[in-house]
């Protein structure tokens, strides 16, 4: 597969935006989490809307409503993830992961509190029936539930079932189309992501393993019908945010007694002033634990992708709240591959995509996007590995390499890939050899971009490692056999650890990125850009 997206550096001004802070976060070491797409999937969903509780990392737990199944789904994806559950209630609610030209039917049964009325689903992109389909694909002439502004809905207590053909491929969204600036800050949304049938010409298949001999996780070989839009890994993202007062009227309302269509609820949704900024409806730093963690049994999805060097990752990110929210993915742009499902493509030649190069990927409400970000190291000016000229492999995780020549020779496109196994593979040849500086502290020689200060003074807590490569041996190569790292006692980049680079990735607007104004939080994650070495587990 070839790998030619747009590499431009974006890490260098995006670490002067936000100072000291993400410039010493690229070198941390981070202890293994896992990260993925996670859904359920086949073709039938039996869902519910409901009330219940969500947590925050302040403490505090949220009266929410959300969807979720009423009856167990058919599958999980990934097939092999570990403690995959769907319940009756969490946000976002349940990502359905299908294939383009699928017949779909969810059929949501109405379990809100009496108080808040009737309840839906909008499906944008998709000509929906509200009935289950024909055999011939065509919509029954009598429709279920009760007619809604938007849409047929269901009343408390009822049911509506909504059916439509999966025609387009991509990441799309769902959510309430009643009393949408109540239901939907609620927590009322979800996301379904659209899997092609096909494999492109010049993508690869899914297999049991990636090139490099690990797991292979993906849902597909790539993200549209198009060979521009491969991938190795992917990742969803939903963007929202919460105002805890909206939240508390309705908590207070919930009891009432009610018949009406539209609820007897007298929510005040305005002003607006959320307090919480959520991706995939947990806050910085819950976003960084497991999938289906069980402490937080109604937000079931995290936020931290992992990759290797050189791999396509493929992002999938949905504004699902009110605000646009500017996110910045530190590390590199993000090139666009479409919108809502809609390829991007030259206007000039339809083998090509004319998707942006996003230094943020503005999350605007109700638009689903899928992009494709990219780390190589490639112009930084120095040796990301710390090899120096003649030296051999050490990295104690690649056996069959130890004592063997560091080899780095470049393919067309400058990158070394002649052996996907290697310690080094996908490195940027043209930096090979290159040292970040002269001495072990001091001046910055051959151009390297920071002077690092003595790793012996230094203390950063017990995640830094007290070097600015990647792999295990980073620490060696950094201050040599006898040096010591901060804090005393640990043993920083462990051959059996993670030892990688991690990129913040959050919102560009500051607010966000707290906790009910308590930094760090909100909208914030980590991109682990992890050596060969480390194993990413996308099954928890």
């Amino acid at each position: 597969m070839s790998h030619t997206i747009n590499n431009n550096w974006s890490g260098k001004a995006a670490w002067l935006a936000t100072a000291a802070l993400a410039a010493w976060l690229a070198m941390f070491y981070v202890a293994p989490v896992r990260a993925a797409a996670p859904g359920i999937t086949g073709t039938s969903f039996n869902f519910s809307a409901e009330a219940n509780r969500i947590s925050q990392p302040d403490g505090s737990s949220v009266y929410s409503w959300g969807y979720g199944c009423r009856t167990a789904p058919s599958g999980f994806a990934p097939a092999t993830i570990t403690g995959a559950t769907c319940p009756s209630m969490q946000i976002p609610g349940p990502t359905l992961i299908v294939r383009q030209g699928d017949k779909v039917t969810v059929t949501l049964t109405n379990n809100l509190p009496a108080a808040a009325g009737n309840t839906s689903i909008l499906f944008p992109g998709f000509q929906v029936c509200t009935a289950v389909l024909n055999p011939d694909g065509s919509c029954p002439a009598v429709p279920t539930g009760v007619p809604g502004l938007l849409t047929r809905e269901a009343a408390h207590g009822g049911s509506v079932t909504y059916s439509f053909i999966a025609s387009t491929t991509g990441t799309h969204n769902y959510y309430s189309g009643t009393q949408g600036d109540l239901q939907i800050e609620m927590g009322l949304y979800g996301a379904i992501i659209v899997l092609p049938t096909a494999v492109p010409a010049g993508c690869r298949a899914l297999a049991s393993t990636l090139p490099d001999g690990q797991t292979d996780y993906r849902n597909a070989a790539a993200a549209y019908n198009h060979a521009a839009s491969c991938y190795d890994r992917e990742y969803l993202f939903q963007f929202s945010e919460m105002d805890p007062r909206i939240h508390s009227q309705a908590e207070d309302q919930a009891g009432a007694p009610c018949t009406q269509p539209n609820g007897c609820m007298a929510v005040e949704t305005e002003p607006y002033h959320p307090a919480y900024f959520m991706i995939n409806g947990r806050s910085m730093p819950d976003d960084m634990d497991p999938n289906y963690a069980v402490q937080y049994p109604h937000q079931p999805y995290n936020g931290n992708p992992h990759m290797h060097p050189g791999e396509l990752v493929l992002l999938r990110i949905i504004g699902a709240g009110r605000w646009q929210h500017p996110f910045h993915e530190h590390g590199n742009h993000v090139r666009i591959l479409g919108r809502d499902g809609n390829l991007i493509l030259s206007q000039t030649d339809s083998t090509k995509l004319a998707g942006p190069l996003l230094f943020t990927t503005t999350t605007t409400p109700g638009v689903a996007m899928d992009g494709i970000f990219y780390w190589t190291g490639k112009g930084l000016n120095w040796d990301v590995y710390g090899h120096s000229a003649g030296g051999v492999y050490t990295d104690a995780a690649f056996p069959a390499y130890l004592g063997k020549p560091v080899v780095c020779i470049p393919d067309a496109n400058g990158y070394y890939t002649a052996d996907p196994l290697a310690p080094n593979y996908y490195e940027w040849c043209q930096d090979h050899n290159k040292p970040l500086e002269a001495h072990a502290f001091g001046a910055v020689g051959s151009g390297g971009p920071v002077t690092l200060p003595d790793a012996n003074i230094l203390t950063n807590g017990s995640w830094y490692g007290g070097s600015p490569y990647l792999g295990p041996d980073a620490t060696t190569r950094a201050v040599g056999p006898t040096g010591s790292t901060p804090p005393s006692g640990t043993i920083a980049n462990s051959p059996t650890g993670e030892a990688g680079f991690a990129f913040m990735w959050h919102s560009h607007n500051e607010r966000e990125i707290t906790t009910n104004n308590i930094f760090p939080g909100g909208m914030m994650m980590m991109m682990l850009v992890d050596p060969q070495a480390y194993l990413i587990n996308e099954a928890n």
